[in-house]
């Protein structure tokens, strides 16, 4: 029992961490957009729950997580008016490697919180990955789509939903080999973080196979 209410406390934790860093890079994706201060919130909000709140619709896991807590919601709010206002009143414009920083973090953490989540419901090892994956990546693919952006995340040959896989995975082999389920999450957030952290800062990426049109020769990420 004990075990058990540690768990669920290191998960709500997590996805705590999750929901202000998704909602922060979201809004400062919307601030450099030059939304209004509702379109940064409303970018915001879908950028931090929509990932969780599907993984729950496909388990039909309810209440939905920002509906039992819903302080989330004010959470949100408070970091969308706040990143519209503090950045617009220094003319301070995101970069787009501003707006990885904080994905990053949310990145790992809902990874590894949404594949537990799936593998506490008995779910298999590759659905409670998946779970994990689709926790991580879809509040980014939606936030991109509200921009008018083609999502980088299916795009751009970064490191980033192939992270949460291999994460979530970890989280399931640690688990299988006799781990405790806290260990297990901690370890493969902190490893998808990290790995995404380091991607970012050398630049790594996936092999890109597309070739230039004029020039034959294969087009390098950049």
């Amino acid at each position: 029992m004990l075990g058990e209410t540690a768990l669920q406390t290191l998960l709500f934790v997590f996805e705590g961490v999750g929901v202000v860093a998704f909602a922060l890079s979201g809004a400062l994706a919307a601030v450099r957009k030059r939304l209004d201060v509702v379109g940064v919130v409303v970018v915001a909000f879908l950028t931090a729950m929509a990932g969780g709140t599907l993984r729950d619709v496909l388990l039909d896991r309810s209440p939905l997580f920002w509906v039992e807590h819903e302080y989330w919601l004010w959470v949100i709010i408070a970091i969308g008016v706040g990143s519209a206002i503090i950045l617009r009143s220094r003319h301070f414009e995101p970069t787009s490697r501003a707006i990885q920083w904080p994905d990053a973090l949310g990145l790992g953490v809902f990874a590894a919180a949404g594949t537990q989540i799936a593998l506490d419901m008995d779910s298999s090892p590759l659905i409670a990955t998946l779970m994990g994956v689709i926790s991580a990546v879809t509040g980014g693919i939606l936030r991109d789509v509200m921009l008018n952006d083609l999502p980088w995340v299916v795009a751009s040959f970064q490191l980033y939903a192939i992270l949460a896989f291999g994460g979530g995975l970890m989280v399931w082999g640690i688990g299988a080999v006799g781990g405790s389920p806290q260990l297990a999450v901690t370890v493969g957030a902190l490893s998808i973080t990290l790995a995404r952290v380091l991607s970012l800062a050398f630049n790594w990426s996936l092999p890109n196979w597309r070739k230039d049109d004029h020039t034959g020769t294969i087009e390098l990420p950049r």
